[in-house]
Parts: C-alpha cells; sequence; structure tokens
C-alpha cells in the first residue's frame, strides 16, 4: 500500500509520453506526465500531465482534473466547449470525443477513473 504523500505539481519531473500521429491535428504538441498513484486493480489512476502548445484530439476516460498552469479551449462533441486555465477544475466523461487547442504549455493533476 501508497503511503500518504504531498508533491509540488508545479515543478514535478514527468516521462515522455508520445501521442498517436493521427490525435495532432495542428502544431507540434508533446506530452509528458507521472503516475504518482494507481489502486491495485489499475482501475482508478491519480497523476499529473503536461502538453505544450498544439491541437489534439482525443477519447476521454471518466477524468476530474485541475489546471495548474497554461489554458486550454476543449471542445467536446455534441456537448460544451471549455475554457480551463490555473485553478479550473474540469469533468471529462468517459467516451468524450474532444478536440483540445494547448494556448499555453498547460499542466494539470488529475484523477481517472476506468
Amino acid at each position: 500500500m501508497t503511503p500518504s504523500f504531498a508533491l509540488h505539481i508545479a515543478d514535478a519531473d514527468l516521462e515522455p509520453e508520445p501521442l498517436d500521429p493521427d490525435q495532432i491535428v495542428s502544431g507540434s504538441p508533446e506530452v509528458t506526465g507521472k503516475v504518482v498513484w494507481e489502486s491495485a486493480d489499475g482501475r482508478q489512476i491519480r497523476g499529473i500531465w503536461q502538453i505544450t502548445p498544439g491541437v489534439v484530439t482525443d477519447t476521454e476516460a471518466d477524468e476530474l482534473f485541475v489546471v495548474i498552469s497554461g489554458s486550454a479551449t476543449i471542445e467536446v462533441a455534441h456537448g460544451p466547449t471549455l475554457t480551463v486555465g490555473p485553478g479550473d477544475l474540469a469533468v471529462l466523461r468517459a467516451g468524450d470525443r474532444t478536440t483540445w487547442t494547448v494556448h499555453e504549455t498547460l499542466r494539470k493533476a488529475y484523477a481517472i477513473s476506468l
């Protein structure tokens, strides 16, 4: 069992998480991240994720996240358009098809349920 911990999100070291080239709509966005906790059954994941400017598409998991830095516009197909920046909390539903327009490098802390 993982002990309780604290981590400073803004300067945490992240590892490259290459995007599928089919996800990139424009620009040369790069993704990095770090899983900081995962449940024994792999269905709950907590971590940090970062993306540099550009436009990408994705199919979302059930996720709650808080933006630490940067900004983006997230268009949810057949749903709302979300504008997020530092301090914003957002919830995405499993199966949401999204287009992320990242205006400035965005770093978020997230909790995903699979």
